[in-house]
């Protein structure tokens, strides 16, 4: 009689594996894109990593960028984890950076440790109130999310778009906001002698600290408990007695929240300038990130690197090899591609764990069968 080794499990497909799998695939598909247009793939590769990594200004840069992206792929995650998708993070990152660049002028005079503390609140608190608005919409009134927070992304824009003549535009270019004051930024000398001439400042802490806090919330609370409930099945969720509706707005509220800090760190640590009719791109870009770290806070961490390094390094291409630096965005849609439809990895990869499983299976068996017939003799 032959009996299967019950020990053997067969292996599964993770997160981690489909996401570098969709990243490797984004890479690939660029470096087709480069040899139909007569280009070295490596070249490409090369001045990217220059353009981001190779002095410790760039490295400073592109951690300034990444910033952003680590806070709003949080949002988007956060959100996500309770059955909701925030794509109002434009939106929330105007309002957060707007309330926290008037503090920057007319706050002035305070002390520099509790100044900080309050542009980064009052724009933590800013951000919060737009998702809060599209929360209980949602919650109240059935409004899908993504229908009021791409409203209220406009709502935003415009709002900021009077508020600047206003209150703090520059007199000189009354298309944009007066330069927030480097010794008001969170622009700092402790992190400017490590990478100097470069953007970096306290934001990429404050990213760091979300993402601690985030994880914490999500893996080891009652709160996040019932958030993943609500996202896994609201019926279900309401039927055990967790209030569905309160939870949707506190979901919508902290990931407003979230991308109101990435508002703060850009407008008030890396640009430091608000345009009257400029939408942030970063609002959309974590939408990406939180896909590629698959809505997981240590995930969206190092996703964001990732794209920050494209992003940072893109610049160099055309002027290293004339390469059009449009291709950095290529790479990137075509990994969000892939990481949408991360089913076909996913498939792709069970399916060769499955043969392999088969034929340790195989050998088990064919082994058993031999000690069998041994043990008989």
């Amino acid at each position: 009689m032959v009996v299967k080794n019950t020990l053997l499990k067969e292996r599964k497909a993770g997160t981690l594996l489909v996401s570098i799998s969709a990243v490797i695939a984004g890479i690939l598909a660029g470096c087709v894109l480069l040899l139909a247009i007569g280009k070295n793939p490596f070249d490409a590769i090369t001045l990217i990593a220059q353009g981001a990594l190779s002095d410790p200004r760039r490295i400073g840069n592109t951690i300034a960028v990444s910033t952003q992206l680590i806070l709003v792929g949080l949002s988007v995650a956060f959100a996500y984890k309770s059955g909701l998708f925030n794509i109002g993070g434009s939106g929330q990152m105007l309002v957060g950076g707007c309330v926290a660049s008037v503090w920057a002028y007319y706050g002035q005079g305070i002390p520099r440790p509790l100044y900080l503390v309050i542009i980064i609140v009052t724009g933590a608190l800013a951000g919060a109130l737009w998702g809060f608005i599209s929360g209980l919409l949602k919650a109240k009134f059935n409004v899908h999310e993504v229908v009021s927070s791409i409203m209220l992304n406009w709502t935003a824009l415009w709002l900021i778009y009077e508020i600047i003549p206003a209150f703090i535009v520059d007199p000189s270019v009354p298309s944009k906001s007066a330069a927030v004051p480097a010794a008001q930024s969170l622009r700092t000398t402790v992190l400017s002698q490590f990478f100097p001439r470069s953007y970096i400042n306290w934001g990429i802490v404050i990213a760091i600290a979300a993402v601690a806090v985030i994880a914490f919330i999500l893996n080891k609370t009652t709160l996040g408990y019932q958030l993943k409930a609500v996202g896994s099945n609201k019926y279900c969720a309401e039927y055990a007695g967790i209030k569905v509706e309160r939870n949707i707005i506190i979901t919508m509220t902290i990931a407003g929240a979230l991308a109101g800090l990435a508002g703060v760190t850009y407008y008030c640590g890396y640009s430091n300038v608000i345009y009257r009719n400029q939408m942030p791109n970063e609002g959309f870009d974590g939408v990406a990130v939180a896909l590629l770290g698959n809505c997981n806070p240590i995930g969206v961490f190092f996703a964001a690197l990732f794209f920050s390094i494209l992003k940072a390094g893109k610049g160099s291409l055309g002027a290293g090899a004339d390469i059009p630096p449009e291709l950095s965005d290529t790479v990137i849609a075509v990994i969000i591609y892939f990481t949408a439809t991360a089913v076909l990895f996913r498939n792709l990869w069970n399916g060769l764990f499955h043969k392999l499983y088969e034929k340790k299976i195989a050998k088990s068996n064919v082994k058993s069968a031999d000690t069998s017939v041994q043990g008989g003799m």
